[in-house]
């Protein structure tokens, strides 16, 4: 399936538990706002995980005004025009790796609970298979027991484990672990039954 009709599926309206409701679509120019509200709203003590210095203004404008959703694809649940949560597909479209993606969501802390981040990652995949990958990783810090959990359920297994392998963005050091996902494609799917 190509990316157009990938993205063309977006806007998506879902339902969670105790019916909290929300929609899901790709960032676009117009998010840069709401995208820098939204991770300044996550706890200093879990953004000090995050790759990238998402306080900075400048790099949120950065990823909103170069968007490549062929690259990165930034799949937004939105409520009452607030970004509550933020899944992302990288790819590399070259090189060794490029039948491989990695997958990385984040959760407002006040709307956790409801099967959002869940049903984010399993969108998330249904994007990657589309698009042909075969594979799918996730990075943790070791400390991240229920994100690393919640993947597991969704079929994620563990690759790799490093102690002390990592830095967070106060040089302090964590073990790293890497979760990996075979992918059946829409091709492998046809050729089933």
């Amino acid at each position: 399936m190509s990316l157009e009709m990938v993205v063309d599926a977006y806007p998506k309206e879902i339902v969670l538990k105790n019916d909290f409701q929300c929609s899901l679509r790709p960032l676009s120019t117009g998010d840069e706002l709401a995208f820098h509200e939204f991770f300044l709203a996550i706890p200093n003590e879990e953004r000090m995980f995050i790759k990238h210095r998402v306080t900075e203004a400048e790099v949120i404008r950065d990823w909103c005004q170069n968007i490549d959703l062929g690259r990165n694809f930034p799949l937004l649940a939105v409520q009452d025009g607030r970004i509550i949560g933020d899944a992302t597909l990288h790819q590399q479209l070259g090189g060794w790796k490029r039948h491989i993606g990695r997958v990385s969501v984040l959760v407002q802390p006040k709307f956790r609970g409801r099967g959002l981040a869940k049903t984010m990652v399993s969108e998330i995949l249904e994007i990657a298979r589309s698009l042909g990958l075969e594979k799918v990783e996730a990075e943790f810090i070791g400390g991240q027991k229920a994100a690393i959990k919640m993947f597991a359920m969704l079929g994620f297994s563990t690759l790799a484990e490093l102690p002390d392998y990592v830095k967070d963005m106060q040089a302090v050091t964590h073990d790293y672990v890497l979760m990996g996902l075979d992918l059946t494609t829409d091709e492998e799917y046809a050729g089933m039954g």
